[in-house]
């Protein structure tokens, strides 16, 4: 199953839910059993009035989570061209039940977000009531190497960054640093990386019977204090201005050609991101900007629900296949993009994976 839980005695007869991603060599990258595993245990501690809050982790020094495990689905997309796969529908339905799950956790819930932070990583992480990042930390949204988009309410946090730095990121898979995370609000806390048995033993020292939200602020400010020194520069937060002007065009083929035309420039970060795109998916960068022009008058619920409809609709079109076929399975880095040209690609394909490709009430209609 690869994910395990253990409780840890607190005091007056209290205790501490500790969540621990456990698949080192994919780092920690979510399976569906995973995923079915945490949201039952998260559900279950929700409901137990002994468990005080949640500690959700990723073991080995390397990733708290680097996505999600996409290549059985993907080798289904591929056996099966333009259907959606069974396990498709209930892979995105439960990993978006489980991600909107930490979002409306009732209870503290502490996401230690170290190493790589990917993908369906950003998805656990940043429903979290307290967010720890590191200074190993690297956040990331990298699915226009694949041909998917920023799911896993990526529409939701993209759109709430500042300027265009969602649809920068989300365009570019730029990696976002511990400094960055603070700066943006896609992380609340900095702890060094040897401080995690000092915070949970702090947990478990606590009074949760009295005061509980303010001791908890106490423990983490103090232990922030101590790792103050360790935090990295910022990275993108002072190149906004630069791209707030960059980025300040009508369309997304405007957006592309702005952003890759940086490939030889000084700043040796924009050169990184814009090669980036420059082998990206044009039909993900698409999306892109669809999904943050559209989520930013929709509830958390819409959200996810709109990306359900998009992420079955990349199952049954080429590119996520494709995608996933150079970058994680052959490895030959070469994807051969059906729509390679980001300007000539017709409105109707990227309408058309926005549409409902289910019967009756919506799946996540309940959320």
């Amino acid at each position: 199953m690869n994910v395990t839980f253990e409780e840890r005695h607190a005091q007056h007869g209290y205790r501490i839910g500790i969540a621990s991603l456990d698949a080192q060599k994919s780092l920690n990258a979510l399976t569906l059993p995973m995923i079915e595993a945490l949201d039952a245990k998260l559900s279950a501690w929700a409901a137990d009035p002994s468990i005080a809050c949640v500690l959700l982790r990723g073991n080995g020094p390397k990733a708290f989570c680097a996505g999600g495990d996409v290549v059985q689905l993907v080798q289904q997309c591929r056996e099966h061209p333009g259907e959606i796969p069974a396990l498709a529908r209930r892979f995105f339905a439960d990993e978006y039940r489980l991600d909107h799950r930490i979002h409306t956790y009732p209870k503290p819930l502490i996401c230690w977000a170290h190493g790589h932070v990917l993908g369906g990583g950003m998805g656990l992480m940043q429903g979290a009531g307290i967010r720890i990042v590191t200074p190993s930390s690297r956040l990331a949204m990298p699915e226009i190497n694949i041909g998917l988009y920023p799911d896993v309410g990526g529409s939701w946090f993209l759109a709430r960054l500042p300027g265009k730095l969602g649809l920068f990121l989300g365009l570019s898979a730029a990696q976002i640093n511990a400094r960055d995370a603070l700066d943006l609000n896609l992380a609340d806390r900095f702890l060094r990386d040897d401080q995690q048995d000092v915070l949970i033993e702090g947990l478990a020292q606590m009074n949760w019977q009295e005061q509980a939200p303010a001791q908890l602020t106490s423990l983490l400010r103090a232990l922030e204090q101590e790792a103050r020194s360790d935090l990295p520069q910022a990275q993108w937060l002072p190149r906004r201005e630069r791209l707030d002007a960059l980025l300040d065009v009508a369309d997304l083929p405007g957006a592309w050609h702005a952003l890759t035309a940086l490939q030889g420039d000084s700043d040796l970060l924009l050169a990184r991101a814009a090669k980036t795109l420059s082998e990206g998916c044009p039909l993900t960068a698409h999306l892109v900007w669809q999904q943050i022009q559209r989520a930013r008058h929709l509830s958390l619920a819409e959200v996810f629900r709109m990306e359900y409809a998009i992420s079955l609709n990349c199952c049954r079109h080429p590119e996520f296949p494709e995608g996933v076929r150079a970058r994680l399975i052959d490895k030959d880095q070469a994807p051969r993009w059906h729509w390679a040209d980001v300007a000539t690609i017709p409105a109707a394909v990227i309408e058309a994976h926005f549409e409902a490709v289910w019967e009756g009430e919506h799946p996540l209609a309940d959320l």
